[in-house]
């Protein structure tokens, strides 16, 4: 009976401990930096990547979350969808607005889509104009909405914004994408400038990859919530568990997928191991 009693009080201090931990790794980014080289650079360039805010805000108005971001000094930010949260029949833009104030004050701003945002776009009977009011705020601010299109950064990179049906989230068992959706809805990939690609989903790099994409950038995953070491992301947003592409840098064929582990929470409000991350992307064209 007393080692019963004892073993309970050691799993609930456990628990307790774990809560503790997750609440304070929710509240604590880090800045991590990449470096990757390309011949079609002209110059070096530091961009910055954040997905997956869902609301989250890092100080008064997020106000730590602009000071680590200007402090890199960064030549473009890119925004891989999802700053806010899109629940049945309920949505709001309040913290996407204060996020696209601060971050176009720092320097171009380029947005592609989430799923969340999507889903405003697709269920206007149930959220009502606020579609309409994203795309406003993102005109206030001078952001470059990246909704199927692409973008210029000086005369050497180019960024598009893949968006993706429903049916690639759908859980358990999305569909499979091919290389031809991708040119559907964006074309022809840029082969003299540095292609970067906004997608969302980070299951789909071999058809990122063979439309020409330079550089894939992720999210979607929330670094798989709880992060075990050697085994990484526990689980998906859509119910997929251990897998590899939860979070990292992922290389094929000279070309690249980085999958940021996001900086807010959605449903399952826990992280663990899985600190919100800003990604820093220092590219150079010198080996």
């Amino acid at each position: 009976m007393k080692r019963e009693i004892k073993s309970a009080a050691l799993l609930a201090a456990l628990a307790a401990g774990g809560l503790l931990r997750s609440q304070y790794e929710r509240e604590h980014f880090v800045v991590e930096e990449t470096r990757l080289y390309s011949p079609k650079l002209r110059q070096d360039r530091t961009l910055v990547f954040l997905t997956d805010l869902h609301d989250k805000e890092f100080g008064e108005a997020n106000v730590r979350l602009f000071d680590a971001v200007a402090a890199v000094r960064p030549d473009g930010i890119l925004i891989g969808g999802d700053t806010m949260v899109v629940k049945p029949g309920r949505a709001s833009l309040e913290s996407t607005k204060t996020l696209l104030a601060g971050l176009a004050a720092i320097c171009p701003v380029y947005y592609g889509n989430g799923n969340h945002e999507q889903r405003l776009r697709r269920e206007r009977d149930t959220y009502g104009g606020l579609y309409r009011d994203f795309r406003r705020l993102l005109k206030r601010y001078g952001v470059k909405y990246l909704s199927d299109s692409s973008a210029e950064l000086g005369e050497d990179i180019r960024i598009s914004g893949l968006d993706i049906a429903e049916k690639y989230y759908r859980d358990f068992t999305p569909e499979s994408m091919r290389k031809s959706y991708v040119r559907k809805h964006l074309g022809r990939a840029s082969r003299e400038r540095y292609q970067i690609l906004l997608a969302h989903s980070p299951l789909f790099f071999q058809a990122y990859k063979n439309w020409g994409a330079d550089l894939t950038l992720a999210g979607h995953f929330h670094g798989g919530t709880i992060r075990i070491p050697w085994l990484g992301g526990v689980m998906t947003p859509q119910y997929q568990f251990f897998m590899p592409c939860c979070a990292g840098t992922f290389e094929q064929e000279g070309r690249y997928l980085i999958v940021g582990r996001g900086l807010g929470t959605h449903s399952v409000n826990i992280r663990f191991c899985n600190k919100p991350q800003v990604v820093v992307l220092r590219l150079t064209n010198r080996e």
